[in-house]
């Protein structure tokens, strides 16, 4: 028995290190340009949050959640922008940054010749953008609570969920970055990304569309994304979120098998 576990536990061990030396590499090459990371990916979602959730919140008064709760229009967008920010931030590093990286620097042409490979590649890279991503997101939670829009402890629970959104959609971006040709086929995921922030209860309740189009707002990822946080920061339970979340584990398991064999095509070749 411990011949035939033990070669198994040492290459998941050894796996683990060389996804981490792609994070290191990251980490290492971005280091003091940091800070300017964290502010990008922090100020926008900052700003849709005073400038729609307290600006024309004042304008929209209280508003209905599922369960019966009411809460205050800031209250229900804030979970929106954090799980809107943990999307965008995980897509533009593991797309834009990660196409550049495969298509025009050519880094993985050398990494390959290591004994790191195409899977942990893509691990390393997931990590490095959740890395970025969970800055954001602890940063956006403490302003939440400063503002009063949820609770220290739903916060706590927030945060893993707001990574769970993070890593999904970064395995969903560099699936998706594998197929792009040139950067002009970002223009068509720029498109979607941004249908994506309008129609995915960010704004409004799903309840308020036409059935047929709330139907396709719920099957979308990022309204799976708001439904959950928003659930935790507001206090609404049920078994939904369970449903969110096996949504979004099955996202980051078909991402990364998607990549991981795509960038083996891509390298090997």
């Amino acid at each position: 028995m411990v011949s035939l576990v033990l070669p198994r536990l040492v290459d998941v061990s050894a796996a683990s290190r060389r996804s981490a030396s792609v994070t290191e590499r990251n980490v290492a090459a971005l280091r003091s340009v940091y800070w300017l990371l964290l502010v990008s990916g922090f100020v926008e979602p900052l700003l849709y949050l005073l400038s729609i959730g307290v600006g024309v919140g004042a304008l929209i008064g209280d508003i209905p959640v599922p369960g019966g709760e009411v809460v205050t229009y800031a209250a229900f967008v804030a979970p929106a922008m954090l799980a809107s920010s943990a999307m965008s931030g995980a897509l533009s590093e593991t797309t834009f940054n990660f196409f550049g990286k495969i298509k025009y620097m050519k880094l993985y042409d050398g990494v390959i010749a290591t004994p790191v490979r195409p899977f942990e590649i893509a691990l390393g890279e997931l990590a490095w953008a959740m890395l970025r991503g969970s800055t954001y997101s602890a940063a956006f939670l403490a302003v939440m609570v400063l503002m009063d829009l949820t609770t220290t402890a739903r916060a706590l629970v927030a945060f893993p969920a707001a990574v769970l959104v993070g890593f999904a959609f970064g395995a969903l971006g560099m699936a998706t970055a594998t197929f792009m040709r040139s950067w002009q086929d970002f223009d068509l995921m720029g498109s979607a990304q941004f249908t994506l922030f309008l129609f995915s209860g960010t704004f409004v309740p799903a309840e308020s569309y036409p059935t047929v189009l709330r139907w396709l707002v719920e099957v979308t990822p990022l309204y799976r994304a708001v439904h959950l946080i928003r659930g935790i920061s507001v206090g609404v339970d049920g078994w939904a979120w369970v449903l969110d979340v096996l949504y979004l584990l099955a996202a980051l398991g078909l991402g990364l098998l998607i990549a991981s064999r795509r960038m083996g095509g891509l390298l090997y070749k």
